[in-house]
């Protein structure tokens, strides 16, 4: 099998002799990274020697980046809940930014759920701090309004919020711009 794999980047799924997927990892070398499991080591933690005593057979799916492979590794752990996988486990997911253009006065706002609903979704972002500092631009450059209340067009208009005195909104709330 390690003879087998190519030198490029991907996911590499590791199963028991059941058959059940017992670790998924991702690697820009596949080839060096799965082999790193078997080498004999004095660096090798009882973790990984326990893991490479378990593993029967080895799957891999080779991805166009180490990005691509990164998110794949995360939804392949959420899917099959390995054992040996451990960090990723949690039930979050990477973040997106999500623009409500199925609203009268369209939003943007990070959101880790991706729903059918109209709204465009960018991302996965895998550093959420990144994202967030794009999401902190886009309402520097773009005057959408943050506020989560319904809006529409014969909705009585309402004091304006901070973020229209400070002119980071154009003031739908407020009645102060048409939908147009």
């Amino acid at each position: 099998i390690l003879a087998e794999l190519p030198i490029s980047p991907g996911v590499y799924i590791m199963r028991d002799e059941a058959g059940e997927v017992i670790y998924v990892g991702k690697a820009i070398n596949l080839r060096n990274r799965v082999r790193s499991y078997f080498r004999h080591s004095r660096t090798r933690s009882p973790k990984v020697v326990r893991l490479a005593s378990h593993v029967h057979n080895i799957d891999y799916i080779v991805t166009a980046s180490e990005l691509e492979a990164l998110v794949l590794e995360g939804n392949l752990i959420k899917e099959h809940r390995p054992h040996y996988n451990v960090r990723l486990r949690d039930d979050k997911s990477y973040p997106f930014i999500r623009v409500t253009v199925g609203e009268t006065y369209p939003r943007a706002f990070l959101t880790r759920r991706v729903v059918r609903d109209g709204s465009r979704y960018f991302g996965p972002y895998t550093d959420v701090p990144a994202a967030r500092d794009t999401l902190r631009l886009l309402k520097t450059v773009f005057p959408l309004r943050q506020c989560t209340m319904e809006i529409g067009p014969d909705t009585p208009p309402h004091r304006p919020c901070l973020n229209y005195h400070i002119k980071r909104c154009i003031g739908p709330c407020a009645g102060t711009v048409k939908p147009e």
